[in-house]
């Protein structure tokens, strides 16, 4: 005896009947979609079959594409690898003179010239937020273990000539030019006892102008093992030699932190931080143009120290 087919539960409001799916007594109505949806939803599959014959889209089977590739090329054979070095040389040709431009001239010339100036401001702060905002901020205003370059503290030197070679061979690197130094490690290292470092912590934080010295003992301590391990770089007063990247102690601007703690960390670890080489990522007209773009944040000096 067969079974009597169960009618389908209608909505008693709508009349309509329902699919049979209910959640917290609200019963799902068997409505069409849209029409308008739905042609939208065919259409959609006509693109995307479309699309996948003319735009490079499917994972390649054995016949459908040639070389080393790994899907379909497209009938229209599209590549966005190509669109790109289209792109950039075209790129690289509206910039060519004023990169040509920028060959042997001073900053000064750079600066006397409006339209070249902005030429150099445009493309500066291209090369900055692709390679240098990353470390040194958007804004270039740096952070703990990352130089500001907005203000007229330098650890090489600020002239023109100066921030093109940190550029170019950078810090630390492998570059035969890069500039180099190493602060040692005096607490790792064991150079120094552990009180020593704080005497000499004491005494640099007094040699800030103005600076409170709460304990004339420490400090007395600290001139001697100063004296002995830190003023062959950051010269006897503090004023720092940049001809070693070493920097003066006597203002209030402190690369890794100027608390006490900070400093203490410091002196007990000896920093190493590293700036790339841009000379073989950047072109010398890109470097240039970087090079004004750092110089004119505010902080670059006069080749001449009279000026």
């Amino acid at each position: 005896m067969s079974e009597t087919p169960q009618k389908p539960d209608t909505d008693e409001i709508s009349g309509i009947e329902t699919t049979g799916h209910e959640w917290d007594g609200i019963k799902e109505l068997d409505n069409p979609l849209p029409r308008w949806w739905l042609w939208i939803f065919y259409a959609s599959i006509v693109y995307s079959v479309i699309y996948m014959v003319l735009m490079p889209a499917l994972p390649a089977l054995p016949g459908m594409s040639s070389g080393d590739s790994d899907h379909t090329r497209g009938v229209i054979g599209n590549s966005e690898r190509a669109n790109v070095a289209r792109d950039l040389a075209a790129l690289d040709a509206a910039r060519a003179d004023g990169f040509s431009r920028l060959e042997g001239i001073s900053i000064e010339g750079i600066e006397a010239d409006p339209q070249l100036l902005g030429f150099v401001r445009a493309a500066g702060q291209s090369a900055f937020g692709d390679n240098c905002g990353t470390c040194h901020g958007m804004g270039a205003q740096g952070a703990i273990g990352y130089p500001n370059l907005n203000d007229d503290v330098w650890l090489w030197g600020g002239s023109y000539d100066d921030i093109r070679t940190t550029i170019r061979f950078g810090i630390r690197t492998e570059h035969e030019q890069s500039r180099y130094s190493q602060m040692p490690a005096f607490g790792r290292d064991n150079i120094l006892s552990f009180q020593e470092i704080r005497d000499v912590t004491d005494y640099v934080l007094s040699l800030a102008p103005g600076a409170a010295i709460e304990n004339a003992d420490a400090v007395a301590r600290g001139r001697t093992v100063y004296a002995a391990q830190c003023a062959s770089c950051h010269l006897a007063d503090g004023s720092g030699d940049r001809a070693v990247g070493a920097p003066g102690l006597i203002d209030h601007d402190w690369l890794y932190g100027g608390t006490r703690d900070q400093i203490i960390t410091t002196i007990e670890r000896g920093p190493f931080g590293v700036m790339p080489a841009w000379e073989a990522r950047l072109d010398e007209g890109m470097i240039d143009a970087l090079t004004a773009y750092v110089y004119l944040l505010g902080g670059g000096e006069s080749a001449d120290p009279a000026e």
